[in-house]
């Protein structure tokens, strides 16, 4: 087990630097020079290559990324070209907004997901199969930013029943973490994104979990509960279900891992101030030092969930073996 682990620890740091040598290409790939979202044309040329120097932009490729290298292994992604501010303040201000959007929904998400599937697979052919079906289908093939404009023509618009967007109303200043996310105005206007989400992504588990959880029935381990004499909820619930949940860890933990980046469709239509919406702006304004730090988290994120799943494997179907 120690052995594993550690091997994956290895393969992680590879996967982690690719990422970070794409991303360090990628952006520096795209047109565009960051100076000139805020360095007038009208400066002297010993100003602007002030700037240059002051960003390290006027050095060599090959030392801006052994430099960048060195610093992201050290949690340093230098300071943004857009805000002047160092990428870890403006990540660690977006970086809670976003997870609670995202965790909220993956929580709805697979918790009505993994109850309605199970249900439609112990059931089969009941007549709320098609119906459930259909729908998580239906939302699924729909784009999620016309589903969102949609609920907000509809619910916020004519029925008046939730916020346009944004986290609060406008003039309000939290002064405290407290005061501005454990209020019923944050979750007031965190429902209506948290639905739409969760409608949109609620088809992988549910249609997974019925498809997986029918194969299960079929095993002979299950026909053996049965056979004992035990009563359909103890196989339902402590043979078939823990089986059941394999395939769903790995979509889980992909899932979690996407959290970082936000929906970034969802916090743009519903104008949700986090890393999702933040990485759009980053991104058209040229911001290298900004977009490479918040795509670098998610890939983090996304590649750490991985290896949990792999980890978690083990303890829910114990015939895997690490070796």
């Amino acid at each position: 087990m120690r052995t594993y682990i550690l091997r994956r620890l290895s393969q992680s740091i590879v996967v982690l630097w690719a990422l970070i040598t794409i991303l360090f290409v990628l952006f520096r790939l795209l047109p565009g020079d960051p100076l000139t979202i805020y360095v007038d044309e009208g400066l002297p040329p010993e100003t602007q290559a002030a700037l240059l120097s002051q960003f390290g932009l006027d050095q060599p490729i090959w030392k801006q990324y052994v430099l960048y290298i060195y610093n992201a292994f050290q949690g340093d992604f230098g300071r943004s070209f857009h805000y002047r501010l160092p990428v870890t303040e403006i990540i660690a201000v977006k970086f809670w907004p976003t997870m609670i959007l995202m965790s909220s929904i993956i929580f709805v998400t697979y918790t009505a997901g993994i109850l309605l599937g199970a249900l439609l697979g112990w059931n089969r052919g009941s007549r709320a199969e098609p119906a459930l079906i259909s729908g998580a289908l239906m939302f699924k093939s729909a784009p999620v930013f016309w589903t969102g404009m949609m609920a907000i023509g509809l619910f916020s618009v004519i029925l008046g029943w939730f916020p346009l967007g944004g986290m609060r109303s406008i003039g309000q200043n939290p002064e405290t973490w407290a005061e501005e996310y454990l209020t019923l105005e944050f979750l007031h206007h965190l429902i209506l994104p948290t639905i739409i989400g969760a409608l949109y992504h609620i088809g992988t588990p549910l249609l997974l979990m019925r498809s997986t959880l029918l194969e299960v029935l079929d095993e002979d381990y299950v026909e053996l509960a049965r056979a004992k004499g035990l009563t359909e909820r103890v196989v339902l619930f402590r043979h078939a279900l823990r089986n059941a949940l394999l395939p769903i860890t790995t979509v889980l933990a992909v899932s979690l891992g996407s959290a970082l980046g936000g929906q970034v469709l969802i916090e743009v239509i519903f104008r949700w101030p986090g890393m999702g919406r933040e990485i759009v702006q980053a991104v058209s304004s040229s911001d290298y030092p900004l977009s490479q730090a918040l795509f670098f988290t998610m890939g983090t994120m996304t590649i750490t969930m991985n290896l949990v799943a792999d980890l978690v494997y083990g303890y829910l179907d114990p015939r895997i073996v690490y070796d």
